[in-house]
């Protein structure tokens, strides 16, 4: 072999040798393109998602009111909110359970000033739904029952705050129910019990009028599980 095609071998060899590292270095350069536009979309994927996220279960709808508390009364009450979220209200307080017919506002209203969270809902609402509710409202301090003309499928209430409510998928009820049950700095009588009240529903009478000095609840029936 001459000089001059060995020359010329080895110049195509290196020109070959070039070709491939450019080819790769392009094929890496789209690779880590491609990798990084991947990263890019899960990492604004992720970004939306946290905010509907956070945005679904946000508490800024809540409306805050201003009631005292120990306002009692053997009368029936005329509340302003439907459901009522505080005021005056009976000497005795509602069991907290669940109730498949309505309650008494003046008892639920008692309950609402010892740190429960009472849910309302539509009595046409579907039965899923209610058994979702019913879920939720098996813990302590929760009150469940329908409730007749409500504004919405469901209402959540506690003592000075409500929120109206899409239905019993909401991810803000549960939210309304960690913050606002048995809070300290909202709950009239913190620490007041949610038993040993009564578990009367709005079929029957309201108690008869009794001694002021008497705080024992009367008995009755207990809520159904």
């Amino acid at each position: 072999m001459t000089k001059e095609k060995a020359q010329a071998r080895r110049e195509h060899l290196a020109r070959m040798r070039a070709d491939q590292k450019r080819k790769e270095r392009r094929a890496a350069l789209l690779m880590w393109g491609i990798g990084g536009l991947v990263i890019v979309v899960l990492v604004a994927l992720v970004a939306v998602w946290v905010v509907k996220d956070r945005s679904g279960k946000s508490l800024g709808a809540v409306k805050s009111f201003n009631y005292k508390g120990s306002d009692h009364s053997w009368a029936k009450v005329d509340y302003k909110e439907n459901p009522p979220v505080g005021g005056q209200h009976n000497y005795y307080w509602q069991n907290c359970g669940i109730y498949d017919k309505p309650i008494h506002n003046e008892h639920g209203v008692h309950s609402l000033e010892h740190g429960a969270v009472w849910i309302t809902y539509r009595p046409d609402l579907p039965k899923a739904e209610v058994d979702k509710l019913k879920t939720i409202a098996s813990a302590d301090y929760m009150l469940l029952s329908p409730y007749p003309n409500l504004p919405a499928k469901v209402v959540a209430s506690s003592w000075d705050h409500q929120i109206i409510l899409d239905g019993a998928e909401d991810p803000r009820l549960p939210e309304f129910v960690k913050k606002y049950k048995q809070n300290p700095t909202y709950t009239p009588e913190y620490g007041a019990s949610c038993t040993g009240g009564v578990g009367t529903t709005s079929e029957q009478p309201l108690p008869p009028p009794q001694a002021e000095t008497s705080q024992e609840p009367m008995p009755g029936a207990s809520p159904s599980s």
